[in-house]
């Protein structure tokens, strides 16, 4: 099962010069340049599956070729969770806290490289992917304190002599199938937490980012080794279509925390339930930001900006839907129009670069029919509309994805209709103009997704209508903040059709783990509840 969000390339095998920008990247984090490299870890490192290509966004070349996960590798490696997740779970919860203290310093220590790696393979640009790796860094900061506070509760008894205990326990084996847009941070969320609460992760990454997953395993691996601890506690399959969905239908995972797709997330959903596991979906996004008459144009436009254009409009909580009050819809447009123009398609290991590519050519093909619906539609393009031609690209990235960000305004705003209701994981940005804010509300809630959404006002009676009962649907709902950016500290995920899962901060913790009500007789006497009298006795 793969997301629309990851895309296989498969090729034979074939000589290639690396370039010198690549080679740098893969020397530092210990990846191959020459030869094969394995993309199974369970203890050791193996592959014997298919062969699959990287290739780099930004100017096509093959970054390295990874062989995947054979059937046979898959079960073994799923057995070697089952088995390490016997170990990890006896661990004391403080112990596990410092082996994911360790995995922190460690990652920390090769923080730029990674970061680059992200650039170099996903696309983003390069303070993105440093931030990227600076969200694990977190998240792993977050878990280790976590892991003296995952406690249950005491809840009063109405029987004397007894109390009730609400108990957490190491839920099993966590499997975790990530997307190409964050390669790094998404598997760091679940990773942190799952060990902190005793389970064992199998990694399943999007088959276009291998050598990210490679190269934080590799990491993460030399911490376990060094602990004597089981490597399965810490698996990773690479593969295609078929690797995921057994991974998914397995009955020796506990639970699937999935990121991808909506269509796909529903088959994920269905077969997880279908055989009583645990799953967790973070799916789609469409999200909106609501620009009011009293906001701040210094901040909201620049903030608009980036939640639209950053990471070339490929994060789950990318700005897809912009909503002006009409009195200030001109101004603003000119003023974000205004940085639209000043973006130029560059390296994204560049200081510099601002708009790096999208991630693959089917995403390009993604965005093009997208722009040609919204024209079809009556739409005016106001900036972009279409991919950049080899004239306006430096010749180093002439074979990369790059596409121009789009800001169109349909005729009207009808949230039934497919250019509002669907998402496009791609730099589009699609507006409309209201007049009162509940009319606004409406179109931000009328849509099948509920991840990210952002309410620029200075206005509290505003504040309150939109964070309260009759105001934003979504997972997380912003005021005078950006769609896009979310920090650890809170629970990260969406409602309705984005799937209701929540990773990272917050209670995301309660899970991965399994609970258990415990009540405890300490009395003389085993009085029944609710006052119910079940003896023989007259």
């Amino acid at each position: 099962m793969l997301s629309r969000r990851t895309l296989t390339v498969v090729h034979k095998a074939s000589s290639r010069a690396l370039s010198t920008r690549a080679s740098t990247i893969l020397q530092a984090l210990d990846i191959p340049t020459s030869n094969e490299i394995p993309g199974v870890y369970d203890g050791t490192w193996k592959g014997e599956g298919e062969l699959f290509e990287s290739l780099c966004p930004t100017t096509g070349e093959v970054l390295a070729r990874v062989r995947s996960a054979s059937p046979q590798e898959l079960q073994l490696a799923l057995e070697k969770s089952k088995e390490a997740y016997k170990f990890i779970r006896s661990v004391p919860a403080p112990r596990r806290g410092e082996l994911v203290r360790q995995i922190r310093e460690a990652l920390a220590a090769k923080r730029d490289e990674l970061g680059a790696l992200v650039s170099l393979e996903m696309g983003k640009i390069r303070t993105e992917g440093v931030g990227e790796v600076q969200e694990f860094i977190d998240i792993a900061d977050y878990a280790v304190g976590l892991s003296r506070i995952m406690n249950g509760r005491v809840v009063a008894s109405e029987r004397p002599g007894h109390s009730i205990l609400e108990v957490p326990n190491p839920l099993g084996v966590v499997a975790v199938l990530s997307a190409f847009n964050f390669p790094v941070a998404v598997y760091g969320w679940n990773l942190a937490l799952s060990l902190a609460a005793g389970n064992a992760t199998l990694w399943k990454p999007a088959p276009s980012t291998p050598l990210c997953s490679i190269a934080v395993i590799k990491i993460i691996a030399s911490v376990l080794e060094k602990n004597g601890i089981p490597g399965a506690v810490a698996g990773l399959v690479t593969g295609g279509k078929d690797i995921g969905q057994a991974v998914v239908q397995s009955q020796d995972v506990d639970m699937v925390s999935f990121t991808g797709s909506e269509a796909v997330g529903r088959d994920v959903g269905k077969v997880v339930q279908s055989r009583f596991g645990k799953v967790l979906l973070e799916l789609g996004g469409n999200n909106a930001s609501i620009v009011m008459p009293d906001a701040d144009l210094s901040l909201a436009v620049p903030a608009v900006f980036f939640g639209a254009v950053g990471t070339a409009g490929q994060r789950c909580t990318s700005t897809r839907r912009l909503y002006l009050h009409r009195s200030i819809a001109p101004t603003f447009l000119s003023k974000l129009q205004s940085l639209y123009s000043s973006l130029q398609p560059g390296d994204p290991l560049e200081s510099a670069t601002l708009l790096g590519p999208l991630h693959n050519r089917a995403a390009v093909g993604i965005y093009s029919n997208a722009v040609d619906r919204l024209r079809r539609a009556g739409a005016e393009i106001l900036i972009g509309g279409s991919q950049y031609g080899s004239e306006d690209l430096k010749d180093t990235l002439t074979g990369g994805n790059f596409v121009r960000p789009t800001i169109a305004v349909p005729s009207k705003v009808d949230v039934t209709d497919a250019i509002w209701r669907e998402e496009t994981f791609a730099p589009i940005l699609t507006v409309g103009v209201f007049d009162e804010l509940e009319e606004a509300i409406g179109w931000n809630n009328g849509v099948p997704q509920g991840l990210s959404s952002s309410l620029w006002t200075k206005d509290l009676r505003n504040v309150g209508k939109w964070i309260g009962p009759a105001g934003s649907d979504t997972g997380i709902v912003n005021v005078n903040v950006g769609t896009s950016g979310a920090e650890i500290g809170a629970a990260f995920g969406g409602n309705k059709s984005t799937g209701w899962g929540r990773e990272s901060g917050g209670d995301a913790w309660k899970q991965y783990v399994r609970w258990s009500a415990c009540t405890i007789n300490f009395s003389d006497e085993a009085p029944l509840a609710q006052g119910v009298n079940f003896s023989t006795s007259s």
